[in-house]
């Protein structure tokens, strides 16, 4: 339950209740109707909620804001809401004070739905699918991989905890033109062993790295050394098919070790085998936006972009500065390009698998390829403007010791996903990878293992430790979080207890707005201060040594911190110790 909701509802209600109160005995004319909006003010110092339906209805009713203000606060009926107060302030505002009855509502709220506090249902009925990661199956996973894997991931389940059916799905690229320099590659490096280094050059814009020697070398144990004698395409193909064999195992396991699973593994050769993009560039034609040139087929992008930018509002001149082109989808020798492939795979997700909505994570030099898919959908008449979301991320570096690092002290090379999950933990990594996906970020790997306040993973993980060591101490001495219905909720009046409940009270509303905004490091953020609140409230408000009443009001309290802490650990893919 998003009690921030009910409250702001609430407000909402009361103050139409009041103009009608006051209509009735004539404060107000008949027939008066409000209009205004209840928030939480910045400064909470005068209320809890500020409204101001006083100022928006002064022309209207023809009197002065502060004197409707104070008609409204007059026939206010407080009586079993979950006000104690409202006052007038200012030029109008109507000012709301939370009551004790809100207060408990928090935290028996929390009790009662345990795991699943902080689940809304804002995003119910709606059936959405996540692509994330989906690097090419051709080497190493590298560190935009790792930031895209979290970014990805911790999306998902925000919108499945704001009511989403969501779908995990990675997207491999087994197909196309990156295969066929990945299978020349191990055939050059394969040509290497068996008649020497000049024997064969790996094509420039081929695959250099140590990784393709081992898969060589693998494929010549495996299969033997009469592979040169076979034709070329039979040759490479079954390279290929090698290569992605070792390779594919290799990233679903560190992506497993990473914390990360999938509902499913999706091949772009799936759609080649099944037609699915012949039919796909058939439809585009059929629907008047391909045209043949020079033997290939293409995709009137240009006219597709330029249609949705005059209904815009942009002018010719305008359109014209943006220099837009069209692609092809067909190649002169009869192969569907990637962009094809892409538009075959997006339409499986809208129309022939039927998500509402698809979300991508890619890369931020990817930018230029999200008009053009999303028109392309369009011309298919699957909204992709509305339907399609890219979340573009920035890249990461790497620092220790304020030095960009960009080799493994392990083993000399590039730095990959496997290599950094070598030298810090995987809840380090999932934390600090969870920052806006919009801003460029410096990963401090020496932060990362840091086990001090200044790492915040380790700061918030001790909070919750904290919380299960004083569990586990009353306990030894007898005394265990009580049931809801025995706990008296207004001994929690201390301004650290205040603070710490309404702290505890925002995560629905922190899960709304993640999910609303593609934005699961709200989550990191919202913990962290709830971890700040909860160690001021252990330092200024004692739990042994307590009466019977306040003690146990401040161990359930604390409990519920724990659980919420659990709780939003979770969605970010990071533990909650025990003991630290």
């Amino acid at each position: 339950m998003n009690l921030i909701e009910k409250a702001k509802q609430e407000a909402e209600s009361l103050v139409q209740r009041a103009c009608r109160a006051a209509a009735e005995d004539g404060a107000l004319p008949c027939g008066a109707t409000l209009s205004g909006i209840v928030e939480i003010p910045k400064d909470t110092a005068n209320g809890d909620y500020a409204a101001n339906h006083a100022m928006a209805a002064a022309k209207q009713l023809r009197a002065a804001p502060r004197k409707i203000a104070e008609t409204l606060a007059a026939h206010m009926a407080l009586a079993g809401s979950l006000f104690d107060s409202v006052e007038v302030a200012g030029p109008g505002f109507l000012n709301f004070r939370l009551g004790s009855r809100w207060y408990a509502a928090v935290l028996e709220n929390i009790a009662a739905e345990g795991a699943d506090y902080g689940r809304t249902d804002d995003l119910k009925g709606q059936k959405i699918m996540v692509e994330f990661v989906s690097a090419n199956p051709t080497g190493p996973m590298h560190m935009g991989n790792a930031r895209g894997g979290v970014l990805g991931d911790a999306l998902s389940e925000v919108l499945s905890r704001a009511g989403a059916d969501v779908w995990r799905e990675f997207y491999v690229n087994d197909a196309g033109n990156q295969i066929e320099k990945f299978a020349a590659s191990i055939e050059a490096r394969y040509t290497q062993l068996l008649r020497g280094e000049a024997a064969a050059e790996v094509p420039e814009d081929g695959y250099h790295g140590e990784d393709i020697r081992a898969l060589a070398q693998g494929f010549r144990d495996t299969e033997g050394d009469g592979w040169l004698d076979k034709p070329q395409a039979e040759r490479r193909a079954e390279m290929a098919r090698y290569g992605l064999s070792q390779n594919l195992p290799k990233m679903k396991s560190d992506l497993q070790r990473y914390g990360i699973e999938y509902d499913e593994w999706f091949l772009e050769s799936g759609l080649h085998s099944s037609g699915f993009v012949a039919q796909t560039v058939e439809r585009l034609g059929e629907l008047g936006y391909t045209y043949e040139k020079d033997g290939a087929v293409w995709l009137a992008t240009s006219r597709i972009l330029a249609e949705k930018e005059r209904a815009a509002g942009k002018t010719p001149e305008a359109i014209e500065k943006l220099g837009l082109k069209d692609d092809v989808l067909r190649r002169a020798n009869g192969f569907y390009t990637y962009f094809a492939a892409d538009i075959a795979y997006h339409r499986s997700k809208l129309e022939q698998r039927g998500f509402d909505r698809a979300i991508n994570i890619w890369g931020a030099d990817h930018h230029g390829h999200v008009a053009r898919l999303k028109g392309a959908l369009d011309a298919l008449g699957l909204d992709g403007e509305r339907r399609l979301d890219i979340v573009l991320m920035q890249l990461v570096r790497l620092v220790r010791d304020g030095e960009v690092v960009r080799m493994s002290k392990r083993t000399g090379k590039a730095i990959s996903l496997s290599d950094l999950l070598d030298e810090i933990p995987v809840d380090a990594a999932r934390w600090f990878f969870n920052a806006r996906a919009e801003t460029q970020m410096d990963f401090d790997l020496g932060l990362a293992v840091r086990q001090d306040s200044e790492n915040p993973v380790y700061y918030v993980q001790y909070a919750h430790a904290r919380i299960c060591s004083v569990l586990r101490t009353l306990a030894a001495d007898g005394m265990t979080v009580p049931a809801p219905e025995d706990v008296d909720f207004s001994r929690l009046t201390h301004e650290r207890e205040i603070a710490l409940i309404k702290q505890l009270s925002l995560l629905p509303e922190e899960i709304r707005l993640a999910a609303r905004d593609y934005n699961p490091s709200r989550i990191g953020a919202y913990v962290t201060e709830l971890s700040a609140r909860f160690h001021r409230f252990y330092t200024d408000c004692r739990i042994k040594g307590e009466d019977q009443a306040t003690a146990c009001a401040r161990l359930f309290l604390a409990d519920c911190t724990r659980q919420v802490i659990e709780n939003s650990l979770s969605i970010l893919g990071v533990s909650a110790p025990e003991r630290m």
